[in-house]
């Protein structure tokens, strides 16, 4: 089931999906022509917040998450990336080291792109430059949500949100409207919606029973969104 016209979702995610599909032949030869494959296992850490970076990365497949831990190593998930997107440009772009960590959610296959090559097409493709800009400016907006969600929004609500906004990152577009499976860790999903761990546990429980959704294990299919958007009490 589609979100359109009972939750803004755009608000809440952003891609980069399309960003290279402007480019030439010629410039998206070139932006390859160095790429080197990573494939890692869940759990592996992509790179550090802190670090310099030395490239870009585009997930060919699985899922990344972006984080930030505070000094007692909790963390706090601030997006997650899915096939076909681009991470770790803007540390490259401002020329500062990574403002964040990523890891892998799932297995995932990367494509490593040397800042250089990177650079290189960047300088080249004035259309390439506007749309990693608004794609930048995009990203405000899902950012200033966020900060939103965990100063006004109770337990239940942000739960609800992150469950809508992962629905959306599991869905396969060529799926035929069939609910995805949502396959996340509780802990995850907890540094996600900014809860304890046990408060996920609860009301995942409470949505079962109210059938909202079934589990089983760490995988959560989504029974009746409508009544999940009612829940993250969103206007």
């Amino acid at each position: 089931m589609s979100l359109s016209g009972i939750f803004p979702i755009e608000k809440w995610s952003f891609t980069t999906h399309s960003i290279l599909k402007v480019l030439t032949k010629e410039d998206y030869a070139y932006l390859l022509s160095s790429q080197s494959e990573q494939l890692c296992q869940k759990g592996d850490v992509i790179f550090r917040e802190g670090t310099v970076p030395s490239g870009v990365f585009i997930i060919k497949s699985g899922k990344v998450k972006k984080y930030k831990s505070d000094r007692n190593g909790k963390e706090q998930i601030i997006y997650v990336a899915g096939e076909g997107e681009m991470i770790g440009y803007h540390a490259v772009l401002s020329e500062e080291r990574y403002p964040d960590s990523a890891a892998a959610l799932e297995k995932t296959l990367l494509s490593f792109i040397p800042k250089e090559d990177f650079m290189e097409v960047l300088n080249r493709s004035p259309q390439f430059t506007r749309l990693l800009l608004k794609a930048l400016s995009h990203e405000f907006t899902v950012f200033a949500n966020s900060i939103s969600v965990f100063a006004q929004r109770t337990a239940q609500e942000r739960l609800a949100i992150a469950l809508i906004v992962l629905r959306e990152k599991f869905r396969d577009i060529n799926s035929n409207d069939k609910e995805p499976v949502l396959n996340m860790s509780r802990s995850d999903l907890a540094n996600m919606a900014g809860i304890a761990q046990d408060n996920v546990i609860r009301l995942l429980k409470d949505f079962k029973k109210e059938g909202i959704l079934e589990t089983e294990g760490r995988k959560i299919l989504i029974r009746d969104v409508r009544l999940l958007v009612k829940k993250s009490n969103y206007r």
